[in-house]
């Protein structure tokens, strides 16, 4: 080691280089990766898979209970109920996907995928609820088919919540209004336990009466994740998290 005036010379290495003053220093190497960090395009391709995953597993048993009560009860409002919580689940899986391949253009056609799905369940709903009109039934096993409405509810609402929080952590609008469109489901799950109310006090024709509010209520449902969905796609690209 050497001086030259106030500077002191000092070799690592390979390396030489010049510190004014003497004693005890830090180094402070450069480098141009990084060690023990993770790209946060992962860390949010991950997080929005599990969310999508975990949204699913939860709609998709809810829905499942569901199917066995109506082959119980026979219910419309249930049915209507039951065939939207299953499109509801699976509009987890293109979710899903776009979160895998951290494809922002992904997340929106997914979100498109997310209206078409609500708007297919509608339709079903609304078939199965005007076939109940023309051919009057009435449901049995009615407390079965409150707490089937029950489960729905809970069902709907835990979805919902892993969906909000995890579509406003990743700022994905299409996340987002699916997590709305669970969280309103779980009112519209609420539904089947009125219409067994109805038919318990003798109403019967109230089973599919409930069923096309509830129908209505999924077609206002659609409208509303068409507009955020549509709102993202007008958006400025340059907030998009888009990986290609």
């Amino acid at each position: 080691m050497s001086t030259t005036g106030a500077a002191t010379l000092h070799r690592h290495g390979l390396r030489v280089h010049r510190h004014p003053h003497d004693g005890p220093h830090r180094h402070h190497e450069h480098h141009d990766h990084s060690h023990g960090l993770v790209d946060p395009s992962i860390v949010r391709s991950r997080d929005g898979v599990k969310a999508s995953a975990t949204s699913f597993a939860v709609l998709g048993a809810t829905a499942g209970a569901q199917v066995a009560v109506f082959a119980l009860s026979g219910s419309v409002a249930l049915l209507a109920d039951l065939i939207h919580n299953f499109g509801d689940a699976l509009t987890a899986i293109p979710l899903a996907a776009a979160f895998f391949l951290r494809s922002a253009r992904g997340e929106r056609l997914a979100g498109y995928a997310v209206v078409l799905a609500i708007l297919v369940s509608a339709c079903a709903a609304l078939a199965e609820t005007i076939d109940r009109f023309v051919h009057p039934q009435r449901p049995s096993h009615l407390w079965v088919l409150a707490a089937a409405g029950a489960v729905g509810f809970i069902g709907n609402e835990l979805a919902a919540r892993i969906r909000l929080r995890a579509g406003k952590r990743l700022s994905s609008p299409a996340l987002v209004a699916d997590g709305n469109h669970a969280r309103v489901d779980g009112f519209v799950s609420l539904g089947v336990v009125a219409s067994a109310a109805l038919v318990a006090a003798g109403a019967a024709i109230g089973d599919p009466i409930v069923g096309l509010a509830i129908t209505l209520v999924i077609l206002r449902i659609v409208w509303s994740s068409w507009q955020t969905v549509s709102a993202d796609g007008r958006s400025d690209p340059s907030h998009a998290h888009e990986h290609r």
